[in-house]
C-alpha cells in the first residue's frame, strides 16, 4: 500500500484550495496523513465524491473501522447520533428528528428566525455606532444559530452566555485541552436539560423527542442527549461560519455584491453559490468501506478510513467551469455543502433559511458596511475537517433598528 504522504502542512493553512487543486490533477484517491500522522484516504474529484457520499458501502459506524481515524472523540453518552450508526438505527433516529425539521415546519419558524436576526442585527449595529468597527463573528454570526437551536430545544435565556462559551470552546479552540472541558459542560448541561423538558414538556423538538420515548419508542437517554448534541453542533458550526464567510465573500466581490444590490431577488441563487464556494466543512464525516471499494481508480481496503472532500470538489473544473470564480449566477451550482444521499443535512431548509435572513438584513441594514482590515490580515482557522474565520472586524455606518 503506497505510504501517507502529508498534505495538511503550512502551504494547505496558506492556500488549501491550491493543495486540493494539485491532488486533483494527480488522481481523485489519495492516501495522506493527518496532522496527527493517522493514515485515510482522500477524494478530491466531485463525480466521486458525490458517488461516493451516496454509496451505502462506506459506513459511518465506528465498529467498521480497523482501528485508524474515527473522528472527534466523544464520551460514549454523546456518541450514538446519526453520524455515527448503522443504516437501521440511523433511519430510525432520523425519522423520529425528522419531524422537527419538515420544509413546513420551518417555515413556521420564519418569524421567530427574522427576530433573532434583528436582535444580532441590533447588537452589531450599536457595536459599530460605539466603537465604529465590531466583529461580525461574536456579535453576529455566532450568536444568531445558537440563538435559533436553542430556542429548538428551548435552552433558558439564562443560560445562554455559559452555552455560547462552551460552543465556542469546541468550535474555534484556543488550546488543545479547551474542547474536551467544553464537551463535559455541554453534556452536563443537556442530561439536566433533558430531565428539565420531561418535567415540563413544551412545544420544542427536544421535548417531542422526550415524547417518543416516552411513548415506548426504542430511543434510549444517551441518543436523546447525543440527539441534541448534535442538533446543537450541526446546527450551530456550518451556519455561523457560512454567514461570516459568506458575507466576506460578498464584501470581497464588488461586482457581484452590486448585482446582488440592484437585483435583491437573486439572494437564494447567491445563497447556493456561497454554499459552494464558500462551504467551511472540507470534508464530510469520515467513512469506513464495509467491504474493499473501487473508487477513482483506486481499491480502498475493508475499515480504512475515507474523507470526501467537498471543498476540493466544490472547485472541481470536470463540474464547475471556472470554478475559482464566486458567480451568483452560475448555472449549476448543485453543490455538496449539505451532504448527499441517506445522510443529507435534516436541517438544511433551517440552515438556508438563516443564511439568506442574516445575509438580506445585514445588506439592507447596513449599506456601507466592509472588511476593517486587508483580507491578509484576517485570522482563519484551517485544518482538514473545516476552514473558517476566528473574526470578522467590519466598519461602516448607516445601520438602523429593526423595524426602522
Amino acid at each position: 500500500m503506497a505510504e501517507a504522504v502529508e498534505v495538511f502542512g503550512d502551504g494547505f493553512r496558506e492556500d488549501p484550495y491550491g493543495v486540493y487543486a494539485r491532488l486533483r490533477a494527480e488522481g481523485s484517491v489519495h492516501r495522506v496523513a493527518l496532522p496527527d500522522g493517522s493514515p485515510v484516504w482522500l477524494v478530491t474529484h466531485e463525480a466521486d465524491v458525490r458517488a461516493g457520499l451516496a454509496d451505502g458501502r462506506f459506513s459511518v459506524d465506528k465498529r467498521h473501522s480497523r482501528g485508524g481515524f474515527q473522528g472527534f472523540s466523544l464520551p460514549p453518552a454523546l456518541d450514538v447520533n446519526l453520524l455515527n450508526v448503522g443504516p437501521e438505527d440511523h433511519l430510525r433516529l432520523r425519522r423520529l428528528v425528522a419531524q422537527g425539521f419538515t420544509p413546513r415546519h420551518v417555515e413556521r419558524m420564519r418569524t421567530a428566525v427574522q427576530a433573532a436576526v434583528d436582535a444580532c442585527a441590533d447588537r452589531l449595529v450599536a457595536r459599530l455606532e460605539a466603537d465604529g468597527v465590531a466583529d461580525l463573528v461574536a456579535e453576529f454570526a455566532g450568536p444568531l444559530p445558537l440563538k435559533v437551536i436553542g430556542d429548538l430545544l428551548a435552552v433558558p435565556e439564562e443560560a445562554y452566555e455559559r452555552f455560547a462559551g462552551w460552543i465556542g470552546s469546541m468550535l474555534l479552540p484556543r488550546g488543545r485541552e479547551e474542547p474536551a472541558g467544553a464537551v463535559r459542560n455541554v453534556h452536563g448541561f443537556l442530561v439536566r436539560l433533558v430531565a428539565d423538558r420531561r418535567a415540563a414538556p413544551g412545544d420544542d423538538v427536544l421535548s417531542g423527542l422526550i415524547a417518543a420515548r416516552d411513548r415506548g419508542d426504542r430511543l434510549s437517554e444517551d441518543e436523546l442527549v447525543s440527539l441534541a448534541f448534535l442538533i446543537l453542533m450541526a446546527g450551530s458550526e456550518t451556519v455561523q461560519h457560512l454567514i461570516s464567510g459568506g458575507l466576506l465573500t460578498l464584501l470581497t466581490h464588488e461586482e457581484q455584491l452590486a448585482a446582488l444590490r440592484e437585483r435583491p431577488e437573486l439572494l437564494p441563487e447567491a445563497v447556493e453559490e456561497l454554499f459552494r464556494y464558500a462551504v467551511p466543512n472540507h470534508t464530510a464525516i469520515r467513512r469506513f468501506p464495509t467491504e474493499p471499494v473501487e473508487i477513482g481508480g483506486v481499491r480502498i481496503p475493508a475499515g480504512d478510513t475515507v474523507l470526501f472532500s467537498l471543498a476540493s470538489a466544490h472547485r472541481d473544473p470536470a463540474r464547475y467551469p471556472e470554478p475559482d470564480r464566486f458567480d451568483i449566477g452560475r448555472a449549476d451550482k448543485a453543490h455538496l455543502a449539505l451532504g448527499h444521499g441517506v445522510h443529507y443535512c435534516l436541517g438544511a431548509p433551517l440552515a438556508r433559511m438563516q443564511v439568506t435572513l442574516a445575509l438580506e438584513t445585514l445588506l439592507r441594514r447596513l449599506p456601507g458596511l466592509r472588511p476593517a482590515v486587508p483580507a491578509r490580515e484576517l485570522e482563519w482557522s484551517t485544518t482538514f475537517r473545516f476552514r473558517a474565520l476566528r473574526a470578522l472586524p467590519v466598519t461602516g455606518g448607516g445601520g438602523a433598528r429593526a423595524g426602522v
